[in-house]
């Protein structure tokens, strides 16, 4: 949820590759591509993306977004993305462009100020998450109806260290998040990001907790987009007017556009009014933990590649800007910003074109070469900054 929170987009790209529908994680030898190194590896399978190796000569330790040097050994299996685990097979090398990125860093990490509405028993894991993957000088509030002095105790006994906190600062406000004048007290103008969690004193309801959900989101979202600067738009007349005119919906896709809010729902009925609405990105943290395990249990090895990609440390999925692997009007084929992006040890997987409401996952075309938007989006697995 912390992943998604900061990055919009993912979640909608986790639910895809936990899903059983679509690409999803698949470790399998082939002998026909030892000795060649992983840059070439990468490249060999038309119908799927190699993302890292099961190493046979560590007792089968996964490396997943391995160095290009990397030489395959007897015994190797490679970890792909496929549809499924009969769709892909390796193919004689295409030739590929390589050329190079037009940019070859990525700036400091800036701080940032994160809200938590709502309580969960874990919010001692989350915040240890967090402070893991913020900025030093960032700060965490936490908006709830547990008396500050409760809140404190219970992070206590559930094993936080406040002396361990290295990047966030906690500020703490009571308040209830279904209630308009409590949340107006709160600066919800200035948040990076929201994440709106499934509380705990109403989480044996399902649709009780997202019927709470929703009501602070469109509370949040109504007030944001009366705070924000009024923002015009020209229509098709060539008149201007405003993008909500007439339409509450539009003031608060608006306000969609300047921070991110995370839902949490518990009910899977519950997405399809988020995903219509287009107003916040969702978690469904039950289903999602749910198509983990029978994941792992499909294919224990799975396990070790889950555990990297959703810890502290190491590899994680990111959304990455297009314009870090490529230049504008350039045309490419998915192979070849596979390859500029290696060169920043990095990994692409998918895209998501900037007028598209999905992200595509394992591309079936690699090939054909196209123009990106400088608005277009790419899925990477890289290693957390």
């Amino acid at each position: 949820m912390i992943q998604c929170a900061r990055q919009p987009g993912l979640a909608q790209i986790w639910e895809d590759i936990l899903g059983f529908e679509n690409c999803e994680f698949y470790i399998k030898r082939w002998p026909q591509l030892v000795g060649m190194q992983f840059e070439d590896v990468l490249i060999s399978f038309p119908d799927a993306v190699p993302c890292g190796i099961k190493m046979a000569s560590y007792g089968g330790k996964i490396i997943l977004n391995p160095d290009d040097c990397y030489v395959l050994q007897e015994g190797d299996e490679v970890i792909v993305i496929a549809e499924d685990d009969d769709t892909y097979t390796p193919s004689p090398l295409p030739k590929v462009r390589r050329g190079y990125p037009p940019k070859d860093f990525v700036g400091p990490k800036s701080p940032e100020r994160i809200l938590f509405c709502g309580w969960r028993r874990d919010m001692e894991d989350m915040i240890m998450v967090l402070d893991a993957f913020l900025a030093p000088g960032s700060e965490l509030w936490m908006f709830n109806d547990v008396p500050e002095i409760d809140r404190e105790r219970k992070l206590i006994e559930g094993g936080l260290d406040f002396s361990r906190l290295e990047n966030i600062t906690l500020v703490h406000r009571d308040g209830n998040a279904v209630i308009r004048r409590h949340l107006e007290s709160l600066p919800l103008e200035s948040f990076d990001s929201i994440l709106i969690l499934a509380d705990e004193s109403v989480e044996d309801s399902a649709i009780q907790a997202d019927s709470r959900s929703l009501a602070t989101l469109l509370l949040i979202r109504d007030i944001q987009a009366k705070r924000l600067p009024y923002k015009e738009a020209i229509g098709s007349d060539g008149f201007r007017r405003s993008l909500s005119e007439g339409s509450w919906m539009g003031e608060m896709q608006q306000a969609s556009d300047k921070s991110v809010i995370i839902s949490e729902i518990l009910d899977p009925r519950t997405k399809n009014l988020l995903y219509m609405s287009k107003i916040s990105d969702y978690v469904l943290s039950n289903e999602l933990v749910s198509m983990a395990l029978a994941m792992v249990a499909e294919d224990r090895q799975i396990n070790y590649v889950l555990e990297e990609l959703f810890a502290e440390q190491g590899n994680e999925l990111q959304i990455r800007q297009s314009d870090l692997y490529l230049r504008e009007d350039e045309e490419l084929n998915f192979f070849e910003v596979m390859l500029r992006a290696r060169q920043r040890k990095e990994v692409v997987i998918g895209y998501r074109l900037e007028d598209a409401e999905r992200a595509i996952i394992n591309p079936p075309d690699k090939v054909s070469r196209r123009r990106w938007s400088p608005k277009d989006v790419f899925v990477a697995i890289a290693e957390k900054e």
